[in-house]
C-alpha cells in the first residue's frame, strides 16, 4: 500500500510540477532555498527548518512502526527462553508465578501527527504538534506454573490522543549555505496513562487490566525538549545533523516517569531536480529505563516491569522529498516519505525489537 501511494505521488508531482513557461530551475544553485526539494530535512526529522517572517506552514505525518520478536541486549530470545529463564518481578505477590508466563510476540504502532508552524520574525519560528496513537500488541500465554506449554494467544490495543508539543526554533547562524538553530520546547501531558484492555492470564481467565507502559498513549509528565539543528547545501548536495532530547520533569500521577530520551541523527541528500531529492540518514537513540512504577500494572509479562524499557538503537533510513515549484499548480505543497530499519539494537530486555518504520508526510506553506 505504501509503495502504491509513493508511486502515485511521484507521478502527480512529475506532471503538475511543469511550469507554464520554461525557465532556469529555481533553487538549483542558490535561488529560493525553500523551493528546493531538499529545503527540508527527511520527513522523519522534526523541527529541522525555519521560516521567514510572516510565513505559515501546516503539516500531517503518518508513521508506522512494526515490531516482532524479542531481544535481551543484542541477542534474540524466543518466548520459551523467556518463560523458562526470566524471573517474574512480582513473584512475591499473591497468585504470581516465579517466572514470566506471558510474552508479547509483535506490536504495530501507528501515529498521526498534525503540525503547524509560524514565524513572527526571521529569527524565530514557533511550532506546535499534536499526535494520535493507534497501538496493537500480540501475546502468547503459557500455562500457569512452569514449563513451555502454550495456553493461547490474545491481542491488546489502545488508541487516542497523545502528548502535545510546543517548540520554538531560534536562529543562531545563516549565511545562505550553512544554517544553525536551537530547538527549545515542552511536551504537554495530553495523552492518557490509564488505558485498559482484556488479557488472557496463565490460569485461563480473561480479566480487564491496566495496560503496560508501552501501550499507554502519553507520558503523564511535562517534558523538556531541548536540541540543536545544523543544515548545509551546495549545488545539488545537502546535508545536516540534529541532536534532540526529551527530559522528564518528575513523576506522573501514577507514580512513574518514562525514561529520558536522547536522539542524534545525520543525513545527506542529492537534488535530482529542483522538485525531487533523495536522502540517506543514520539515526541513533538512547532511552533510559522507567523511573518508578504504576501500582496498577502488575502481571507476569515483561512489559509490566519498568526495568524492561529503554536501550540503544541505530536506524538506517532512505527518503524522498517532493516540493511543488513556483509557477505550478503545486507551489507551496510538499510530499515526502522515509523508510528505515535498525542496524543495531541493544535493549534493556526482554523487549520487543523494531523491524522497520515508515513515515509519510504532507506540508503546505504560505505567507
Amino acid at each position: 500500500m505504501y509503495c502504491r501511494i509513493a508511486v502515485i505521488a511521484l507521478l502527480a508531482f512529475t506532471v503538475l510540477n511543469v511550469p507554464a513557461h520554461e525557465s532556469p530551475p529555481v533553487g538549483w544553485q542558490t535561488g529560493n532555498a525553500m523551493s528546493r526539494a531538499d529545503g527540508h530535512a527527511p520527513i522523519g526529522v522534526m523541527g529541522d527548518h525555519m521560516h521567514g517572517a510572516g510565513e505559515w506552514m501546516i503539516s500531517y505525518r503518518f508513521m508506522h512502526m512494526d515490531m516482532a520478536g524479542n531481544h535481551i541486549g543484542t541477542d534474540d530470545v524466543s518466548p520459551e527462553d523467556i518463560v523458562t529463564g526470566v524471573p517474574n518481578r512480582f513473584a512475591d505477590q499473591p497468585m504470581q508465578p516465579s517466572t514470566l508466563r506471558v510474552v508479547p510476540t509483535s506490536m504495530d504502532m501507528q501515529m498521526h501527527m498534525f503540525g503547524a508552524m509560524y514565524a513572527p520574525t526571521d529569527s524565530l519560528t514557533l511550532m506546535a504538534m499534536g499526535r494520535y496513537h493507534d497501538k496493537q500488541m500480540d501475546h502468547v500465554t503459557f500455562q500457569g506454573g512452569t514449563g513451555t506449554d502454550r495456553l493461547g494467544s490474545f491481542t491488546t490495543g489502545s488508541s487516542g490522543i497523545g502528548d502535545t508539543s510546543l517548540t520554538g526554533l531560534i536562529k543562531l547562524y545563516d549565511d545562505g549555505r550553512h544554517h544553525l538553530h536551537l530547538n527549545l520546547g515542552v511536551s504537554l501531558p495530553t495523552g492518557s496513562i490509564t488505558e485498559e484492555d482484556t488479557v488472557l492470564t496463565p490460569m485461563g481467565t480473561t480479566p480487564t487490566m491496566r495496560l503496560p507502559y508501552g501501550m499507554q498513549l502519553g507520558s503523564g509528565t511535562f517534558d523538556l525538549l531541548p536540541g540543536i539543528t545544523y543544515s548545509g547545501k551546495h549545488a545539488q548536495w545537502g546535508w545536516g545533523a540534529q541532536f534532540t532530547n526529551k527530559l522528564r520533569l518528575g513523576r506522573n500521577d501514577e507514580g512513574y516517569s518514562l525514561g529520558d530520551e536522547h536522539h542524534l541523527t545525520a543525513w545527506g541528500s542529492y537534488l535530482w531536480r529542483p522538485w525531487i531529492s533523495t536522502s540517506v540518514r543514520l539515526a541513533g537513540q538512547h532511552v533510559d529505563r522507567i523511573d518508578g512504577r504504576d501500582d496498577q500494572i502488575m502481571a507476569p509479562v515483561q512489559t509490566a516491569d519498568p526495568d524492561n524499557y529503554g536501550g540503544d538503537r541505530v536506524d538506517l533510513l532512505f527518503g524522498v522529498n517532493l516540493a511543488g515549484q513556483p509557477g505550478t499548480a503545486l507551489a507551496g505543497h510538499r510530499l515526502a516519505a522515509e523508510v528505515g530499519t535498525p542496524v543495531h539494537q541493544d535493549l534493556n530486555g526482554p523487549q520487543l525489537e523494531t523491524d522497520w518504520t515508515i513515515t509519510v508526510g504532507y506540508q503546505f506553506a504560505w505567507d
